[in-house]
């Protein structure tokens, strides 16, 4: 045993070497398409190429292949870290914890518990838009919002983790209309886009009733005891985060605090001339309306508002449209990794701007916050690591295809379970949900026809075990991006979350019953 809890670096080197070693045992393989349209990918015999010190050039491959989260994580540590220096999350904070005493004067919230109402309401949020569009990476940047809240609360980093990062894995996993998912795998097995939604809803509202009631336990548990935290020490430095002296500045507002205000809302007046509608895609549906003049309007007004109060009241106000500004770009005009990174980093230029920073002063703070959540950016790029080793060894199809052998004389219970235990064991390799399905499905949904087993039954086996495992999976570049961000150990996570994984993994078998045993709408 460890004396030491091995540093997450080691962790994720280390199963780099286990991936290495297994390409000398393992027999290398792939699928190729059929000759016979319509028939299953057939499984063909290659040479297995082991690797050695391919351990090292896999890092930097892994770096190149998840150079977008690497990216991202640096550019959302330095707007952050512009941010901070204005203090105004800080004042944002504050100002809600008064808030949400005030309420404890009503015996009704006293009764539920107002931080329990916060909690559950904030992970409602994200497990809708985890199971909506497939939020992932776009939780990172709420990690540095969202633990300081935690811990001002009375809780822990992994509480704070727990209120956006669980949350939307909850809501992955329990997809609605994700296209990511649900969408690629429906279309690849044959099926209508997002049916079975019916029964959908009601896997997803059971999931997050199990998800939320674990970290209400835990929350409950740390509020009684901060030191019954396994990261009580990791937490230090969130704990002098959100208390930090009171800011001379907090009541002034800087005159380029206004010029910062008309130039943004110039620069939105031009967009709502430009793109005067935007349809929000929900699914199949899309919601058309004129969002971008309706938030330029809304804008200009809190804007004004804001900067009656002062510079470090408009930086939260600018943060708070920054977010909705993300949903509106990713729900309608398709944004990614790329885009939303470079929409916190004109969030934190701006801020730098608003305060009153030269361009000198903003450069300095952008590097200092890259700097400082550095470590979190490489260990992405070393997990992915894992999956080239595998992909570059030949045997990921391998594995594939020997999970899958045996179960043609299995009832459909049974074939319906080994799936998901299959989709389990490989999402702990290819994370990535749509490479997954394309992987996957080809093989799955065909093969679910001979044994007169429902291909929706067979897709809901992949959204399963497409979802639970991501939360503790290492070869997830957005996990380690968050743990990173958070500063909690790998190992210290892995061990807190493992009881909920068991639970959930249980929790999607029995989900997966009535698929088969019962005539449900869509399957």
């Amino acid at each position: 045993m460890f004396k030491k809890i091995p540093h997450t670096y080691v962790i994720v080197f280390a199963l780099i070497l286990i991936a290495a070693v297994a390409t000398w045992f393992v027999p290398g393989g792939e699928y190729r398409p059929s000759e016979v349209p319509g028939e299953m990918p057939v499984f063909h015999n290659i040479e297995s190429q082991p690797q050695t010190w391919q351990v090292f050039s896999a890092m930097f491959n892994g770096f190149e292949r998840q150079a977008g989260i690497v990216v991202f994580i640096l550019m959302i540590g330095g707007a952050f870290w512009i941010i901070n220096d204005s203090k105004a999350i800080d004042a944002g904070i504050s100002s809600f914890l008064k808030f949400t005493a005030g309420l404890d004067k009503y015996s009704f919230m006293r009764r539920l518990g107002t931080n329990n109402i916060v909690i559950v309401l904030i992970m409602l949020m994200f497990s809708i838009f985890g199971a909506v569009f497939g939020m992932s990476e776009e939780t990172i940047a709420f990690i540095i919002i969202l633990v300081p809240l935690a811990i001002s609360m009375g809780y822990d980093s992994l509480t704070g983790v727990g209120m956006v990062f669980v949350a939307s894995g909850l809501g992955f996993a329990g997809a609605i209309l994700n296209p990511f998912t649900i969408g690629i795998a429906q279309g690849i097995a044959g099926l209508p886009l997002f049916s079975g939604i019916e029964y959908r809803m009601i896997c997803w509202l059971v999931i997050n009733i199990a998800g939320i009631s674990f970290i209400l336990h835990h929350a409950h548990k740390i509020k009684r005891n901060p030191k019954a935290s396994s990261v009580y020490e990791e937490d230090d430095h969130w704990r002098k985060f959100v208390h930090t002296k009171e800011d001379d500045n907090k009541d002034i507002t800087f005159k380029s605090s206004w010029y910062t205000y008309f130039a943004i809302l110039a620069s939105l007046v031009l967009f709502s001339v430009y793109y005067p509608q935007t349809a929000l895609k929900i699914g199949e549906k899309s919601i058309e309306f004129w969002f971008l003049p309706a938030l330029t309007l809304v804008f200009a007004l809190f804007g004004f508002l804001s900067l009656r109060k002062s510079s470090a009241v408009f930086v939260l106000n600018l943060l708070g449209f920054t977010i909705i500004f993300l949903i509106v770009g990713v729900m309608g005009y398709e944004w990614y990794i790329m885009e939303i990174a470079a929409l916190f980093f004109a969030m934190g230029v701006l801020s730098g701007a608003a305060m009153g920073k030269g361009p000198n002063d903003i450069t300095r703070l952008f590097l200092e916050g890259a700097g400082d959540i550095l470590s979190a950016a490489l260990v992405v790029g070393l997990g992915g690591g894992i999956i080239i080793i595998l992909e570059d060894g030949k045997i990921i199809h391998t594995i594939l295809h020997s999970m899958a052998g045996g179960m043609r004389d299995l009832g459909q219970v049974a074939t319906v379970e080994i799936m998901y235990m299959i989709q389990t064991a490989i999402n702990i390799v290819i994370p990535s949900g749509s490479a997954k399905a394309a992987l996957t499905m080809p093989i799955m949904a065909p093969f679910s026809d001979l044994v007169g087993l429902s291909r929706q039954a067979t897709v809901m086996a992949y959204q399963f075990g497409d979802g639970f495992t991501n939360l503790i999976t290492p070869t997830s570049g957005v996990l380690i991006g968050v743990l990173g961000v958070a500063r909690i150990p790998f190992a210290k996570w892995a061990k807190w979350i493992a009881p909920l994984i068991l639970i959930m993994i249980i929790l999607g078998a029995l989900l997966l019953i009535p698929t088969v045993t019962m005539k449900l709408n869509g399957f």
